[in-house]
């Protein structure tokens, strides 16, 4: 079956010569809808369910092409006269079949890269189409990943092939036909990759095998359940492999692998180290690791880093740091609950995946060394947020509204802001329920175990549902202030009479019942603020500290004054 799929894919790889110069960063351009990825979907794609992709690959890193044949399997949903599905432009459609008959190339377009397929047929409700579609070219060349999407092509030290894509902000059509949006997951997803001799293919899920081709090429062949649109990955270079098995505390064995460099042996085994006591955190505090019966995976890329399901991809060159662990893959690894596990419905809830990806790296090194480091960390963070724009707005909006401040994008407050609101949460509500909330928001229940949970979907209105659900009370006014207003609360203070008084300021005047501690000399008390206001006394000679454990986000005229100055100095 993978040969036949790949019977077109290998004349072209004989076909042409093998001095074509590398294409530079940015190049080929993309248009503005393959570079727009979620926000408001086209009827036919919301239409449609998508159940397989069968994907083959072929990698021709002389001729910097790749070339593909995608099966696409989907269910409609509502009647449905035409296919759309998102594809990159630079990678031409050369044929397309649906079940199995070729169409001519008049039931197809792609002027601005959103590929339109007139069926042969109408589909009613329920039934179903497989659609076989082979294209390639030059894929788009991130410019700074993963800051950008695309393609990197670089260079092993020896001068061999090493390969990466990633495309969580231009989205998964950069190099696969598919629907660019969160909620447009495959349920299931086959790979098979063909690389040059020599070179290694990790990527998503369970390795099926490895086929050697007659001229020593070999096909890797992969397997995943429910991917999230941007966690497949193509990874390609001269890679060596550290193995394990993690037993885990829920009673079942999950495989570990790392891919890396040649010459790197002694700094990999190093990384590898940090997997299990990793994954021992998240079990312990969360849940299950979601893919368990797939693998842990991450591979060494030429850019920093990026989540892709089961196969995180790995570029902080093995960097030291005080925490005494490696932030960047903590961080990855935290998106297999927080991103993969649950995905974001709309990019408009995308806190969900960085807030508790950059919490998760507190509440780690508070698990390794207690407090003091968890507050460090989390001072490390507080000067990062800008609060120049809300972090949710309630609408459907595009990866671009998120990340990009020229787009009204919170951009970074999704990551430090979002941290320090859950950090905030959690003082609030305590630990218990706030790791039940927690639970729920990423397995939908308070007691998983491997085999009685799904990859889900999330918003910050199920989140706020599940804080209701675990506490028995409304605090739809936390998260209006947090989330759905940029400035932070200001606490306000007044001292005079042998009294002190609080009073929350926050944006609108609505309600803010946030309890604060103060500190009265060696006592420490909590101030309740009902109806937004608090009252305490305090000896006129009593040295007073507000919120002296910094449980709480708020505003802080050093914070804006660093960031001022900061700004000033860069201009």
């Amino acid at each position: 079956m993978f040969a036949s799929l790949l019977a077109p894919l290998a004349v072209l790889a004989t076909a042409a010569p093998s001095d074509t110069a590398p294409p530079a960063k940015g190049t080929p351009p993309v248009t503005a809808q393959t570079q727009r990825s979620g926000g408001v979907r086209p009827p036919e794609q919301l239409a449609m369910r998508f159940d397989t992709a069968d994907l083959a690959f072929e990698l021709l890193p002389d001729r910097y092409r790749l070339e593909g044949v995608a099966t696409l399997g989907f269910t409609a949903t509502a009647p449905l006269e035409r296919l759309v599905i998102d594809l990159d432009r630079n990678l031409p459609v050369r044929a397309i079949a649906i079940d199995g008959v070729d169409l001519p190339p008049a039931a197809w377009s792609n002027p601005e890269g959103q590929l339109v397929v007139r069926l042969p047929r109408p589909l009613a409700n329920g039934q179903s189409v497989s659609a076989r579609i082979t294209y390639g070219g030059t894929p788009h060349v991130a410019v700074r990943a993963p800051w950008d999407d695309g393609v990197v092509w670089s260079k092993t030290r020896d001068g061999r092939t090493w390969f990466a894509t990633t495309a969580e902000g231009y989205g998964c059509d950069l190099f696969w036909p598919c629907l660019d949006f969160p909620k447009g997951e495959p349920a299931q997803v086959t790979l098979h990759i063909i690389v040059p001799k020599g070179l290694k293919a990790p990527s998503n899920g369970v390795l099926l095998g490895v086929d050697t081709l007659p001229d020593g090429r070999s096909r890797w062949n992969w397997r995943i359940a429910h991917p999230n649109t941007y966690g497949i990955a193509l990874n390609v270079g001269p890679y060596e492999q550290i193995s394990g098995t993690y037993k885990s505390r829920f009673g079942n064995s999950i495989p570990m692998a790392y891919w890396y460099l040649p010459g790197e042996k002694a700094q990999a085994e190093r990384l590898f180290a940090e997997f299990a006591p990793t994954l021992d955190f998240f079990e312990t505090l969360i849940g299950p690791y979601p893919f368990g019966d797939e693998k842990v995976g991450v591979v060494e890329t030429p850019y920093k880093g990026m989540e892709h399901q089961t196969i995180n991809a790995y570029g902080n060159d093995y960097a030291k740091a005080i925490e005494g662990f490696d932030w960047l893959f903590q961080h990855e690894f935290s998106h297999e609950w927080f991103g993969n596990q649950l995905t974001a419905a709309n990019w408009d809830d995308y806190w969900l995946h960085e807030g508790y990806g950059s919490y998760m790296q507190p509440a780690y090194g508070r698990w390794r060394e207690g407090e003091a480091r968890y507050a460090a960390m989390m001072q490390g963070q507080r000067g990062a947020i800008a609060n120049q724009v809300p972090i949710v707005r309630g609408r459907v909006i595009t990866e671009e509204e998120v990340y990009e401040a020229k787009d009204g994008g919170p951009g970074l407050d999704i990551y430090n802001k979002g941290s320090w609101m859950l950090h905030t949460l959690r003082g609030l509500i305590g630990d218990a329920a706030f790791w039940d909330v927690t639970r729920l928001a990423v397995y939908g229940r308070t007691d998983p175990r491997p085999g009685n949970f799904q990859p889900r979907f999330g918003s910050t209105a199920e989140y706020e549902r599940f804080v209701r659900q675990v506490t028995g009370r409304d605090y739809g006014w936390f998260f209006d202030v947090y989330l759905r207003q940029a400035a932070l609360p200001d606490l306000v203070t007044e001292r005079a009479g042998g009294h002190m008084t609080l009073r929350w300021k926050v944006p609108g005047d609505g309600p803010f019942p946030l309890p604060v501690e103060v500190q009265v000399g060696d006592r420490i008390v909590t101030v309740p603020m009902t109806g937004g206001r608090g009252m305490l006394a305090v000896p006129d000679d009593a040295h007073v500290v507000i919120d002296p454990f910094a449980r709480v986000l708020r505003r802080s005229t050093a914070v804006e004054e660093l960031q001022a100055w900061r700004n000033g100095k860069t201009k």
